[in-house]
């Protein structure tokens, strides 16, 4: 039997603004109108045959959506890894490995970043069926992209002797110039390195015991102290915060000797940058090379890439350009340059601006709210709670808050001291109905009715900031205490 396992960690700062910190890339809908970049990972499992529901290793702060994409997709029966902190890729499957001991000795590990795009899913299938002998006979294998262009941006692997259907691995490569890029395509001997693996999961760890033992170490200690918390299985903080992090190339794959390769062509883009989203839409570029999404206008321009998110976007007399515009940041660059965008995004970090780590519109386990307004002393915000869910129940010390429903029903629970079950009181909000919570009040809002409850928040107070949270209470085991570090609003 083969067990997904799903990388969902990174921030896809390159593909900025529309990919941040708390909502990246892999959680968007980039290569498709009805699916993220995630679901398309998950969907691309259910043609392998004997293959089990996946194992998806994520953060702390995107297990939410992580299990919301889970649940659209109807997926049953996955359990999610919450990494405390990231270690790069061979801890995190360290631990998968670890996970998938508890379910049969003998699983096969299909390990996958959750944000690849891959057109042609039946020749990936054969490509890891292809891979299936290999692991049979104690390999541990990659999956080499058969190269079409001298590209840069990629690692590659150079193949050894043959092995059947496939080769074993001579060498991996970091990221070439142009020139020695050209040299590897001409060869006909390198791949591109795709970060897509098979091995057993008990094989996995009895190479990376000999070539890693103090990742296996850490990974064992922290698997010890785990935690099951609905559908997610959370591991020693403390334990793992002493694991070194290390990529699987660099702790495993460049030292067994048991690396086999099995090319594949399956049409892989990992979207690295906007250079890629424009490449994929070559069956929707215009006569002159553009590929626009969203609203807009283009005159005399060629060979760019034009998205618009949220209002009218024009561009008259360019070529070659990446123009993206969000509802709080654009960014226009050359197309031979995208790759630098992350260096916009570090220079936000520096700057402690919100640009680079949130959109306007923020997702939480129970909706999200979107911030139409701010301004010394108040800001205004549309909240949205899908149904049957619930905020925590929390009290701010320093502002003041007025809903107003514009849609659904509300339920509101207020009262005073510390969410004690005698002080408070619950009423209902209908349409066009509103309440005021004072500063230090103890509230709740739920939405119990079967559509989304929309609402207007105006907050006014001193300090308007998402770390003014006390939480006495979560349905979603969120920390029952100030909220700085995850900047949760409820």
């Amino acid at each position: 039997m083969i067990l997904p396992v799903i990388l969902s960690g990174g921030s896809g700062s390159r593909l900025w603004p529309v990919s941040r910190e708390h909502y990246p890339k892999q959680f968007l809908k980039l290569n498709s109108e009805t699916l993220t970049l995630l679901q398309e990972t998950i969907r691309r499992t259910e043609n392998i045959p004997e293959c089990l529901p996946p194992l998806l290793v994520c953060n702390e702060q995107h297990r939410f959506l992580v299990a919301e994409q889970l649940q659209q997709l109807g997926i049953t029966g996955s359990r999610i890894l919450l990494e405390p902190d990231g270690r790069n890729t061979a801890p995190a499957l360290t631990l998968a490995a670890l996970a998938a001991l508890e379910i049969d000795e003998e699983l096969q590990l299909l390990v996958m970043p959750a944000d690849h795009v891959i057109e042609q899913p039946e020749a990936f299938v054969a490509a890891v069926e292809q891979g299936r002998s290999l692991v049979k006979e104690g390999c541990l294998v990659t999956f080499g992209i058969t190269p079409h262009s001298p590209n840069t941006g990629y690692g590659y692997i150079s193949k050894g002797e043959a092995l059947g259907v496939g080769y074993r691995v001579d060498t991996f490569v970091e990221k070439p110039d142009r020139d020695r890029a050209q040299q590897y395509l001409d060869s006909g001997d390198y791949l591109w390195n795709s970060g897509i693996f098979l091995f057993g999961a008990r094989q996995y760890l009895t190479e990376i015991a000999e070539h890693a033992p103090k990742i296996l170490e850490c990974c064992n200690a922290a698997f010890a102290q785990r935690q099951e918390d609905l559908d997610f299985l959370r591991i020693g903080a403390k334990a793992f915060a002493e694991c070194p992090s290390d990529s699987i190339d660099y702790a495993v794959m460049e030292h067994t000797r048991r690396a086999a390769l099995v090319p594949m062509d399956p049409g892989w883009n990992d979207i690295g940058a906007w250079d890629a989203i424009h490449a994929l839409s070559s069956n929707t570029k215009d006569d002159n090379g553009n590929a626009i999404q969203g609203d807009v206008l283009l005159h005399d321009v060629s060979g760019s890439f034009v998205r618009s998110d949220s209002r009218l976007v024009a561009a008259v007399g360019v070529q070659d350009l990446i123009i993206v515009e969000t509802d709080d940041a654009v960014l226009v660059a050359g197309r031979d340059h995208v790759q630098d965008t992350k260096q916009i995004v570090n220079i936000l970090k520096t700057q402690h601006r919100s640009e680079g780590q949130v959109h306007q519109c923020v997702y939480r386990p129970w909706g999200h709210y979107r911030t139409m307004v701010i301004s010394e002393g108040f800001q205004v915000k549309e909240i949205v709670v899908n149904p049957g869910q619930a905020l925590s129940l929390q009290m701010h010390h320093h502002r003041a808050e007025h809903w107003v429903v514009v849609q659904g029903t509300a339920k509101v629970t207020q009262g005073q001291g510390h969410g004690d079950a005698e002080s408070m009181k619950s009423f209902l909000l209908s349409e066009d109905e509103s309440t005021y919570i004072s500063l230090g009040t103890v509230h709740r809002l739920e939405n119990p009715g079967v559509i989304p409850l929309r609402l207007i928040e105006v907050q006014t107070g001193s300090y308007l900031g998402e770390d003014d949270i006390v939480r006495f209470n979560d349905v979603y085991g969120r920390v029952a205490t100030h909220a700085a570090s995850e900047e949760q609003n409820a």
